[in-house]
Order: structure tokens, then sequence, then C-alpha cells
């Protein structure tokens, strides 16, 4: 998990210049895509409204609106635990985004004792994602659960 160590040690330090939301996800999103190998899309969805609303990403343009519950995003949300797919296919309901995706892990994140939104991550290889991976970034997310400022997102 040393590469997790290096990637949460550089989230730590981009939260110490600015831990508002908005700049903190943006950075934590381009940290993920060029870091780790083998990805298509690193990025957020925040709840809003009742739904979850894309957020910072890196990527191809995404899906903007995922009820909870539908697709990997939505049943993390509403199961508020880690989901790794290493078959988005065979998940059922997935929803399509990104037709190169075949693979996901999906991390839900907290504020206020609740989920307020999901660290989204998908890659083009089946199987990418293990438990190695699942242990490092949900470790990611819970870096940015101590140090992020969501202040202004709805609620």
């Amino acid at each position: 998990m040393a590469g997790y160590d290096v990637i949460g040690a550089q989230l730590r330090a981009l939260a110490a210049e600015d831990n508002w939301y908005v700049p903190l996800l943006s950075n934590a999103s381009a940290v993920l895509y060029n870091a780790l190998p083998g990805l298509n899309w690193a990025g957020f969805y925040l709840l809003r409204g009742g739904r979850l609303v894309l957020g910072p990403f890196q990527g191809r343009p995404a899906c903007v609106h995922i009820a909870p519950g539908k697709g990997v995003c939505g049943a993390a949300l509403a199961q508020d635990r880690t989901l790794l797919v290493p078959d988005v296919h065979a998940f059922p309901g997935h929803i399509a985004c990104d037709s190169a995706s075949n693979s996901e892990i999906v991390i839900p994140l907290h504020a206020g004792g609740r989920a307020i939104g999901v660290l989204d991550i998908d890659s083009p290889l089946p199987g990418r994602f293990d438990g190695t991976d699942q242990a490092g970034l949900e470790a990611f997310a819970r870096i940015i659960e101590e140090t992020a400022l969501f202040d202004g997102l709805d609620e």
C-alpha cells in the first residue's frame, strides 16, 4: 500500500493549502487519475436535492445525475459501503456513463455523520481493483472526510 501512502500524503498537503471541498476534490481526482494506472475515470458525486450530482473529476464527460440505489454509485451510497465491481456489465442496473468502463470501485464519503457523496473510480480493465486498492482508496476517502470543509454543500 506504499503507493497509497504517497498519494495520501499528497492529499494532506493539498488540504493544508485549501480544504474547501471544491479545490480539494478537484485535486484529489487529479492525484488519483494520474497516480493509478489503468483508469479511465476518477471523481466524485455529491448529494444535492436527494440525488447524486456530478462533482470534480478527471476523465471523459460523465452522467450528471444518479438516483440513490441506482447503478454502482447509487448502490454504494444507499448501502453506505464500498462496492468493488470486477465486471460492471454483470452488476444489476449498472449505468454505462462510459462504455469503455469494465470495472469500478465506489467508496461513500461522510460529513456530519451521514453519507454525502461517493468517490467513484472506473477502469477499462476487467478486474482492475483488488483488496489493496479498496484499503488504499478507503484510507484516501477518510483523509477527505477528516480534512474537507463541505461548507456550502447543498443538504
